[in-house]
């Protein structure tokens, strides 16, 4: 199924769920031996300007009737100099779901798929990049995937590559990019290895490599599980 041209994301939600269910069906029976693959989420809180949805939506206690009375809903009670300043319910907590992939309870590869969110404005992008160079700083593979081209000029890919000092030809969006992070070299760094997949709206999506050390890996056919989450999503 050709890429989708996602300037419309009304049913992203759907797909963005279905595929990363997908990546994790299709990766966990061709890992080698002693690798476990799952999804886990990492709860994330965005602060800048208001979008059209809020990703946080917060509404303080109703204030007690009399001293030391207490909302039914909250549990404990702390001693007067214990409590806090303010105490709000969160209501909605954005999560994004990721796939991990661990060796002798080593985290050693992601798979992250970038939504409307991760790059909506300044800080979000902040936020996200510095997640994702987190995992190259601390010796964890990424594949990062994003078929997303809002906000025009921006680019992920692009920001890593300066990041760490990567010279590549620019990746706008839509791209696959896959990063291995090798052995250290005394006084010099580290071995860093990248594969870049530019993808095109109406094209098969390609098949990329997901890199588990400098001598295994996993090919990744984003066309095949990008098809199946888009047709399970009802999008022809």
């Amino acid at each position: 199924m050709p890429l989708h041209d996602w300037n419309r994301v009304e049913n992203w939600d759907g797909v963005h769920l279905l595929w990363i269910a997908e990546l994790l069906r299709w990766i966990k029976p061709r890992l080698p031996e002693g690798y476990r693959a799952y999804v886990g989420t990492s709860p994330r809180m965005s602060i800048g300007a208001p979008t059209s949805k809020a990703d946080v939506s917060i509404r303080a206690w109703p204030r007690a009737a009399h001293p030391g009375d207490r909302p039914s809903e909250e549990v404990g009670t702390l001693p007067e100099g214990l409590r806090p300043d303010i105490e709000v319910i969160v209501d909605t907590i954005e999560s994004d779901a990721a796939l991990f992939v661990e060796h002798g309870g080593w985290l050693v590869a992601v798979i992250e798929r970038v939504s409307p969110r991760n790059k909506d404005r300044p800080s979000s992008r902040e936020i996200y990049l510095t997640r994702y160079l987190a995992y190259l700083h601390d010796g964890v593979n990424l594949l990062l995937i994003d078929v997303l081209p809002h906000p025009y000029g921006f680019s992920f890919a692009d920001t890593i590559a300066a990041e760490i000092g990567l010279e590549q030809p620019p990746t706008p969006t839509p791209f696959a990019v896959s990063y291995r992070v090798g052995e250290p070299v005394p006084g010099e760094g580290r071995f860093f290895a990248a594969w870049r997949r530019p993808m095109t709206v109406g094209q098969p999506l390609p098949t990329i490599t997901l890199p588990l050390t400098v001598n295994e890996a996993v090919a990744v056919d984003l066309e095949a599980t990008y098809a199946s989450a888009a047709s399970d999503a009802y999008l022809d």
